[in-house]
């Protein structure tokens, strides 16, 4: 399928065809007229389904002229690297330099950013952050952006850059928004309602690839936080005579300790940790000890600093906690000879990235399992407010139990060293 279908200018084309792009990707196809129409879009696909070549040829395209004062596209991406890489893809198709680009972000000093900003730009490549703080100091103007554009809107919500999002978007009331993501989830979800239009659209590109390798089968559990996944988790290994060996994986050794202290242990030994923090916590400093103890059912392993790790045997292999490199993950779900083993993910919103991710490795999707009707789903929320009205209650109790101090001893002056010297030398010798 040629370039032609992408209906951009000739100049573009050449470009494209010039960079080695022959053939447009399907989320090219899917979303490119509909950007170039004006809608709103909330583009879905994973790394390296071409999300951040699609907007960069939109804004050229859409924006058609350059040289005026305020910029007319504002791009927010989650870090430096990602300003860098945007930067490249603009340099590679704004063939003669026609549009004046700049990357934002905590690099650069914030008065030189200034200056370069009201020196005056197209097109703006900014972390959000740093993005809001020129925009507080007047130096971001907005009122001209035609085309609000978040890429890699996972990772900023990852990183907890949801507010400012939220308040550049909508000082850019008059601009069209277009939201780039590997995932949608609820907290996306949540800082992209304010700013976009009823009428968006959402395209997704459910571009798995080949599968790569013959793994166990996959189930995957979302859940909204950490304390609904040990709910879920204790929920799943009461059933002693199903989960008979069970090997529960999480990130840090912390973690294991939390996740330990958590059980209510039902035997002796039926619960453990390897190489536990602690001495007086029952643990194991060798698996294949665990694997000949028939009383021993469930030992809790964290990644950190974890290296090789032989788990063939154990037909539950549980990720109550989704690794920061995938490969960790996937060496212990490839199947090894005959064993019969199912594997269990746990994943949050936030950690749904590197699901994805894992996926797309392994050219399989996890089956996703309906959450049991008896689990207690916890409220992050409602819990964070239940513990702040118990230490204002704790606060209020503290101060029924304070008295004021008598008026002879309140201290309301702040002497000097040598005035107190001297004040305590006439009393002693009865000086007035």
């Amino acid at each position: 399928m040629s370039l032609d279908k992408l209906k951009l200018s000739k100049p573009l084309v050449a470009a494209m065809t010039d960079a080695g792009f022959l053939t447009p990707k399907e989320i090219q196809l899917k979303t490119m007229s509909r950007i170039l129409g004006g809608q709103d879009v909330i583009a879905v696909g994973p790394e390296g389904a071409g999300k951040t070549t699609t907007y960069v040829l939109a804004t050229l395209m859409k924006l058609k002229y350059a040289f005026e004062e305020a910029p007319r596209a504002l791009i927010l991406v989650p870090d430096a690297e990602h300003v860098d890489h945007v930067l490249e893809q603009f340099k590679l198709l704004n063939r003669n330099s026609t549009f004046r680009i700049l990357g934002i972000d905590s690099r650069g000093a914030v008065d030189t950013q200034m200056n370069e900003i009201t020196d005056g730009c197209d097109i703006i490549v900014a972390v959000p952050d740093r993005a809001r703080a020129l925009y507080l100091k007047l130096a971001l103007n907005t009122n001209k952006i035609q085309l609000f554009i978040v890429d890699n809107a996972e990772l900023i919500v990852k990183k907890g850059l949801q507010l400012p999002v939220v308040e550049l978007a909508n000082s850019a009331y008059k601009s069209q928004h277009v939201v780039f993501t590997e995932v949608i989830h609820e907290k996306l979800n949540h800082m992209i309602s304010p700013f976009m239009k009823d009428s968006a659209t959402t395209i997704e590109v459910d571009d798995i690839g080949e599968k790569q390798a013959e793994v166990y089968p996959q189930m995957l559990y979302q859940v909204p936080n950490f304390s609904t996944k040990l709910n879920l988790l204790t929920l799943l290994l009461n059933d002693a005579e199903f989960f008979d060996k069970v090997i529960v994986f999480v990130n840090t050794r912390l973690t294991a300790q939390t996740v330990y202290k958590n059980f209510n242990h039902p035997k002796e030994g039926e619960i453990s940790i390897y190489r536990s923090l602690f001495f007086d916590d029952k643990g194991y400093d060798n698996i294949e000890d665990f694997k000949a103890n028939e009383n021993a059912r469930v030992l809790i392993v964290a990644n950190e600093n974890l290296g090789a790790l032989d788990i063939s045997g154990i037909p539950f292999i549980l990720h109550l906690e989704v690794p920061e490199q995938k490969e960790t993950l996937i060496q212990r779900i490839v199947k090894n000879g005959d064993d019969e083993v199912v594997a269990i993910t746990f994943s949050t919103d936030i950690e749904l990235i590197e699901v994805k991710k894992i996926e797309q490795a392994i050219g399989q999707r996890m089956d996703v399992m309906e959450l049991p009707e008896d689990l207690k789903v916890v409220d992050a929320a409602a819990k964070a407010k239940k513990k702040k009205k118990e230490d204002e209650e704790d606060n209020a109790d503290r101060g029924a139990a304070f008295h004021e101090k008598k008026a002879s001893n309140l201290k309301n002056y702040n002497y000097s060293a040598g005035t107190k010297a001297k004040m305590t030398y006439k009393n002693k010798k009865g000086l007035s």
